[in-house]
């Protein structure tokens, strides 16, 4: 078995961290298996070194290697890629095809970006590595292939799980050994080394002096936060290399090339505006102050209703004790209900407690039917009313845009243009 220092030179690896060498060292233990491999990281970090190790070491070093890039073929197009294709299976396909697995057999296949397939392909990429089984496009033949799988991602696979964008029995057929790769900003040991390779193979290339940092810019490098890993740590080397006469790079010169927007590792800026939730839990607790009132007044009106069918206080405070105490309280120094007798023949005396209203209402018995639909004019005045005054508010706030308008109220844009046809806004 070649040492990790052996590897690092065959394959062109810079760097001698504890993370990078620990995947390094996974990468040669599984490569005589044929077991599948996932490799993970963020973009940059040279995820494609790693099963161009696997295969090397592995018995099918022989055999064919092909690496295909999942994001960069269009959905439609790449179950043909990789399965094959019959004649006539779809327009414009004139002839017989053989997918990479079909050309593969025997050797091993690369599979870059695989958290972009499909659902449909991860189906059928399943079945390839539960038994090695495939079937071309337009054909019901079944076929066989031996295959090693490396796959590589740098998207979040728990997350893509979570939101259903991929099978979580193809991750763990993939994942049977996870072989993690480190950002640049944890191998700070490894950048400046990286950096002065860049630099000494550019200088070659260019035919021209090799640039060299100064401490400061040292330090500058070291800080960067370095969003684009290896590839944009090379980039700007070629950047310096081509275009400054001063070969001497000072931490001024170095900063006028870093990208603005990326940073350093400094804490994160939170920002402090309302997100979506906050006016979603803002609007549930008007809406549960509304509904409070609501209960509120209709406990009110039946109350109202009593009095005015029994005109016995007594009576009537006795029978709903727990309801009055609901509404005005159980404070023993205010006077929970105050009736004088009926002054005249055809009316009845309605007093409203005293933090209610100073001043009592005579309201004639004929008018006391026309009094209760007052009340349940009020009170339909209520979620109907709110959602509207709400709407109406955002759409003005927005200009009339209901896309904007519809983010603001927490629903979706087409539900809002039914509420406008709802309410003929």
């Amino acid at each position: 078995m070649e040492s990790v220092q052996a590897i690092k030179q065959r394959f062109g690896i810079i760097g001698n961290s504890t993370s990078l060498n620990r995947a390094i060292e996974k990468a040669i233990q599984v490569a005589p298996t044929d077991i599948s491999v996932l490799v993970t990281g963020e973009s940059g970090v040279g995820k494609e070194s790693i099963p161009k190790i696997i295969h090397q070491l592995s018995h099918r070093k022989h055999n064919k290697y092909i690496a295909v890039n999942c994001g960069a073929i269009p959905e439609g197009t790449i179950d043909s890629e990789l399965f094959g294709h019959e004649k006539g299976a779809f327009t414009g396909a004139t002839q017989t095809r053989a997918g990479y697995f079909e050309v593969a057999d025997g050797g091993t296949i690369f599979l870059d970006e695989v958290g972009e397939l499909p659902l449909t392909t991860q189906v059928r990429l399943l079945r390839v590595l539960e038994n090695g089984e495939f079937l071309k496009v337009g054909s019901s033949k079944v076929q066989k292939t031996d295959v090693r799988i490396v796959a590589a991602t740098n998207v979040n696979m728990h997350e893509a799980i979570e939101k259903e964008k991929f099978r979580e029995d193809l991750y763990y057929r993939l994942s049977t050994v996870d072989i993690n790769l480190p950002p640049l900003r944890e191998r700070q040991e490894d950048i400046h080394l990286l950096f002065r390779k860049f630099a000494s193979d550019f200088a070659l290339k260019y035919k021209m002096p090799t640039i060299k940092l100064t401490d400061n810019a040292v330090q500058v490098l070291l800080k960067h936060r370095w969003g684009g890993n290896i590839r944009q740590l090379r980039n700007i080397a070629e950047q310096l290399s081509v275009l400054e006469q001063n070969r001497t790079i000072t931490a001024e010169v170095l900063r006028s090339y870093l990208p603005v927007t990326a940073g350093t590792n400094l804490p994160a800026v939170i920002k402090t505006s309302k997100s979506e939730s906050d006016f979603s839990s803002e609007r549930e607790i008007l809406y549960k102050i509304l509904f409070d009132m609501k209960a509120d007044l209709n406990d009110l009106k039946k109350l109202t209703l009593e009095l005015m069918k029994h005109g016995n206080t007594k009576d009537v405070e006795k029978n709903n004790e727990t309801l009055i105490q609901k509404i005005y309280g159980d404070d023993e120094n205010e006077e929970t209900l105050n009736y004088e007798e009926p002054i005249a023949p055809n009316t009845e005396v309605l007093s409203i407690p005293e933090h209610a209203a100073e001043q009592e209402e005579i309201i004639p018995v004929q008018d006391k039917y026309h009094f209760a639909e007052e009340i349940e004019e009020e009170e339909t005045l209520s979620l109907h009313d709110k959602e509207l005054e709400l709407i109406k508010k955002s759409l003005e706030r927005h200009h009339g845009k209901r896309k904007l308008a519809a983010a603001e109220l927490g629903i979706s844009e087409r539900t809002l243009y039914r509420k406008i046809k709802q309410y003929d806004l």
